[in-house]
């Protein structure tokens, strides 16, 4: 079983994890990323994150025709 590291809530369901997704874009190579973070829902702590994805272009997508 997985535990919070803050206030040992035991992580078992989905529900006990609060993801939160951040769009960036980065203007020198024309990408948008989705960064997230997980946090446990008993008490708030951030107990990970990384990148979600990348779409080429920037936020919108699409491309020439």
């Amino acid at each position: 079983m997985v535990h919070c590291p803050d206030c040992g809530t035991t992580l078992a369901e989905a529900s006990d994890i609060d993801f939160t997704e951040t769009d960036a874009e980065m203007g020198i190579i024309a990408a948008s990323k989705r960064f997230y973070t997980a946090s446990c829902a008993a008490c708030g702590a951030t107990i990970g994150s990384g990148v979600a994805g990348a779409k080429a272009g920037g936020a919108g997508g699409g491309g020439a025709v």
